[in-house]
């Protein structure tokens, strides 16, 4: 090779590990060790907002403009937590609690101006025959078709231009670092492609069985495709690392959240089966997620994933779990496990059946799971989510290592003074407290729905609704708790009603869609939140000041 060349390609590749290095974990238990230790040694507050939700000129909320502004928002109003959902590639309801991988990145929510800025997009493909998008929702039909056919666009320049060269370098040494999950998942989506979107267990059975000739023929079939699917991830995790530096330079959080289960029809289940409970021969699951009956269903809740073969799982020392965990805190600063009693005992719901009603309690390992994680990565900032049927073993697999529950203040009104959601009952610091969650009704549609003597009840504990409305009073209380973490969904701060209302569990359709207008930002909400923050003691402290000593 001439020196020249040689020269070159030693830049090119130290430009790219330079890139590379925001994935590895090198630093990765130093810096978890910190949030660990910044979720219990001080008073925060935080806004619960999926990035889905933010405003722009193109249909969906994505990592850009509005994203950063949305970061200094939170600076501004003294907050140090931004909580999100789940940000893998959302299939079936558009849900990010199904998602078609457990480590990918949505491709939905590339930003498509960063794009334009690099050169792969021009202005013109950027806007013509742009859709007129709503503002206050996401209509997931007009965005799909819009958006993939510009990533599309973006991907055949990214091969052709003669100007990318150090950028399909970097992409290099990205797909070479992210391995086999990658490969999996790229190969799992051109895959779904050809097969026209069936799920993988409708797909010739060689392919499902992951017969290996037959596998090394798809690959070679599907070249570009596993190529361009590959590629979408390249520009999510570089355009959501360089938000999340941004964000973590400005002393801000990201909360991030893990579904306990992956998605039937996902890149995971597919490509391990044996760590689910499948039919060997069809691969449908012989047993199905959920939950029994309870406050938000009288059916329950049938998610219909695959529950885990956790005899499998223990037997490999979870490492496939393990490698989820790591990867998502590379990616993220805290991680709220989502239905975490499924680590004690699980809801299992027989093949066929419809409703979550006719299932069973089945015994899971969370002992040895959490005390091997534990072994490997030392104290984890963890929030547990415990909603829901919980019992003592529950509470103790939680308290065993030392993970924050969560306390929901809709919950607290309605069955005496020993309820566990009413602030005088918090047994010490170590919870977050919320208005409520992406699966509660917004604030002031709860309370609205209320009965008069349900409503009276609420306001018999607060004293009085302050003059902003039940939301601001909400708000206020959860500040006021002695809760190390408070969290509001940023529909609470603008007193929304039900019709902003993020998700409504055991409903498949209709959800994931709300978003901000585009004034939501404003000044008023920004001084009032900062003011509160501030008086309940949850505002940032002072920077030290640097002591100059000039020497004579």
């Amino acid at each position: 090779m001439p020196i020249q060349v040689f020269g070159l390609s030693i830049f090119i590749m130290i430009k790219a590990i330079d890139f590379v290095e925001k994935f590895q974990s090198a630093n990765l238990l130093n810096r978890i060790k910190k949030n660990y230790k910044s979720m219990f040694d001080q008073r925060v507050s935080g806004i619960l907002l999926h990035p889905t939700s933010l405003a722009n000129d193109y249909g969906i909320g994505d990592l850009g403009k509005g994203a950063y502004e949305f970061i200094d928002f939170l600076v501004e109003s003294k907050q140090q937590i931004w909580q999100i959902l789940p940000l893998g590639p959302t299939g079936y309801g558009n849900s990010p609690y199904q998602c078609y991988s457990s480590i990918a990145g949505n491709p939905l929510l590339i930003n498509l101006e960063s794009l334009q800025q690099e050169g792969l997009l021009t202005f013109e493909a950027l806007n013509y025959g742009k859709p007129n998008f709503p503002v206050n929702h996401v209509d997931f039909d007009l965005v799909i078709p819009y958006k993939i056919g510009l990533l599309e666009k973006a991907y055949q320049n990214f091969l052709t231009s003669a100007t990318l060269k150090e950028e399909r370098a970097r992409f290099a040494i990205f797909k070479q670092e992210q391995g086999k999950w990658l490969e999996d998942y790229a190969l799992f989506m051109a895959l779904k492609e050809d097969y026209n979107g069936a799920s993988w267990y409708e797909w010739d059975p060689k392919i499902v069985k992951r017969e290996h000739t037959v596998l090394l023929t798809c690959q070679e079939k599907l070249h570009d495709r596993i190529g361009y699917h590959q590629f979408l991830q390249y520009l999510f995790f570089k355009q959501w690392l360089e938000l999340k530096k941004y964000a973590n330079e400005k002393n801000i959080l990201i909360f991030g959240d893990i579904p306990i289960y992956v998605a039937h029809d996902s890149a995971d289940v597919w490509s391990h089966p044996d760590h689910f409970m499948l039919d060997p021969k069809t691969g449908e699951a012989t047993l199905m997620a959920g939950v029994p009956p309870d406050y938000f269903s009288e059916t329950g809740q049938l998610w219909g994933n695959p529950v885990y073969n956790w005899e499998t799982l223990e037997f490999t020392n979870f490492q496939w779990w393990i490698e989820r965990i790591k990867k998502n805190l590379s990616l993220v600063d805290i991680l709220r496990i989502d239905h975490f009693r499924g680590f004690d005992a699980f809801w299992a719901v027989p093949h066929g059946e419809e409703t979550a009603i006719k299932g069973e309690w089945v015994q899971a390992p969370g002992q040895a799971f959490f005390k091997e994680l534990q072994k490997q990565m030392g104290h984890l900032p963890i929030v547990a989510e415990d909603l829901g049927v919980i019992t003592p073993e529950v509470e103790k697999l939680r308290d065993d290592f030392n993970f924050p529950g969560m306390k929901i203040l809709q919950f607290a009104f309605d069955s005496g003074y020993q309820n566990e959601f009413l602030p005088f009952n918090y047994p010490n610091h170590r919870c977050v407290v919320y208005t409520g969650t992406h699966d509660n009704d917004t604030t002031a549609g709860w309370f609205e729905a209320r009965s008069d003597e349900e409503k009276s009840r609420v306001v018999d504990y607060l004293g009085c609704i302050g003059r902003r409305g039940i939301h601001w009073s909400l708000i206020q209380l959860a500040l006021g708790t002695v809760a190390n973490l408070a969290i509001f969904p940023f529909q609470d701060l603008l007193g929304l009603g039900t019709d902003a209302r993020m998700n409504r569990p055991g409903i498949a359709e209709g959800n994931w869609a709300w978003r901000l207008a585009p004034d939501s930002l404003n000044v008023d909400i920004k001084g009032h939140l900062a003011y509160l923050t501030t008086i309940y003691g949850r505002a940032p402290l002072p920077q030290p000041q640097e002591i100059k000593i000039e020497l004579e």
